[in-house]
């Protein structure tokens, strides 16, 4: 969920189980889809395809296209342009869901997350306070189908490797939904730990891995009131759980290396990262990085969304990691295996998210509060440029496109 919290926290919580509950008993949730719905289609010919870095704005409600190697603001797409027949739309149990998650929020967080399927010409959008996940033809512009998850609110997806499934946490009903890409429609579930929150699938397509990160309402004393926090391993195509890992405090971004065997993770009041071995199920080692004196003089409560590190990406060729400092922006490049710190880069104002390049040699991060994106040279642990997009820019995912995709794009710093 997004970088601020309310306070009345145990009164919130009790009515954001409630409103859920209802949600649930009365059946107001129901998923919908088009009966206009993209096929899957083949793969973008790598002859037209143009990498780009999506960037989730998730106040203004677009999404920024940045170009995949030189980082230039392509233009956006707005992928709330139903937000008052959505309103409108609403009974007054899911504007009940609405008003909690907006309060907590802190205000209106529209984008969640977004991928873009292997032909390139369909974008998938998951909106947080909208609580659903939408598709749209990056070309016509036109809402191909949308689908309404669980509870109040929709959090990170993951899109499988050969395009055919969409997987989204259902932040309140502890639960990942999993989706037909070309029609919206649900195929099944799995059961995870309070808050669902990122979702991976393997290299191979064969597994699930979601993680959880608790009640983040409550305070970092109530921390053993904050749920099952989590890993879930699931088969992708049966969905069973293979395997949990349970974790003393809510799992933020981490990164699995391609053989599955380690997890690098952040986690909720750690200034730093943790590593994990998938085989034992244990943590191996703990990195505390340095506060700033920004994130020195926060208490633990005053973090966001009990985030004090929230973005984690690992390069191209594996030997360093971009650990996003958000309550201290800055961003650390740290180089594998001995996990010691290259350089810290100052950047901008709370830094959420990193991702890295299509080519492995940048690392890009979400400065939520300036409306802007850093590009950090993995190489020369430098900021080599700082990119205007829209308003609280947040995941960032990349992906390629076609010629005519670049083409209708809105051309705008958001």
């Amino acid at each position: 969920m997004s970088m601020r919290r309310s306070r009345p926290a145990l009164l919130l919580v009790a009515v954001g189980t409630a409103v859920t509950l209802a949600v649930t008993a009365v059946g107001a949730l129901p998923s919908t889809a088009s009966t206009v719905a993209p096929a899957a289609g083949p793969r973008l010919d790598p002859r037209q395809a143009r990498d780009v870095v999506l960037v989730g704005n998730s106040v203004a409600g677009t999404v920024s296209f940045l170009d995949g190697h030189t980082f230039t603001n392509l233009g956006s797409v707005n992928v709330i342009p139903d937000l008052q027949e959505r309103l409108d739309a609403m009974n007054p149990i899911e504007r009940a869901g609405y008003a909690l998650v907006r309060q907590q929020e802190g205000g209106d967080r529209f984008v969640d997350d977004m991928f873009v399927s292997p032909d390139g010409r369909t974008l998938y959008v998951s909106r947080a306070n909208l609580a659903d996940v939408v598709a749209y033809d990056l070309v016509t512009g036109q809402q191909t189908w949308r689908f309404k998850v669980d509870g109040i609110h929709a959090d990170h997806m993951a899109i499988s490797p050969d395009g055919h499934r969409i997987v989204v946490s259902a932040t309140t009903a502890q639960a990942a939904q999993v989706l037909d890409a070309a029609t919206g429609t649900a195929v099944g579930r799995f059961a995870t730990g309070t808050y669902p929150h990122q979702n991976d699938y393997s290299p191979d397509g064969q597994r699930i891995y979601n993680s959880s990160i608790g009640v983040t309402a409550l305070p970092q004393a109530l921390e053993f009131l904050k749920g099952p926090r989590q890993v879930t391993v699931v088969d992708a195509h049966t969905l069973h759980v293979i395997r949990t890992y349970p974790f003393p405090h809510g799992i933020r971004p981490s990164i699995i290396t391609p053989d599955q065997k380690t997890m690098y993770a952040e986690l909720s009041y750690l200034n730093g990262f943790v590593e994990f071995d998938l085989t034992t199920g244990r943590i191996t080692r703990t990195v505390q990085m340095p506060f700033s004196d920004a994130g020195r003089a926060l208490r633990p409560d005053d973090y966001p969304q009990n985030s004090a590190h929230h973005g984690l990406a690992l390069s191209g060729d594996g030997t360093k990691l971009c650990d996003a400092g958000t309550i201290d922006n800055y961003v650390a490049i740290i180089s594998r295996p001995a996990l010691t710190t290259d350089r810290i880069v100052p950047v901008g104002n709370l830094p959420y998210w990193a991702t890295t390049s299509a080519d492995g040699a940048y690392c890009l991060v979400s400065n939520s509060r300036d409306n802007t994106v850093s590009v950090i040279s993995y190489a020369t642990a430098q900021e080599v440029t700082r990119v205007p997009v829209g308003a609280f820019p947040q995941r960032e995912r990349t992906a390629t496109v076609p010629p005519e995709v670049v083409a209708a794009l809105v051309p705008s710093a958001g």
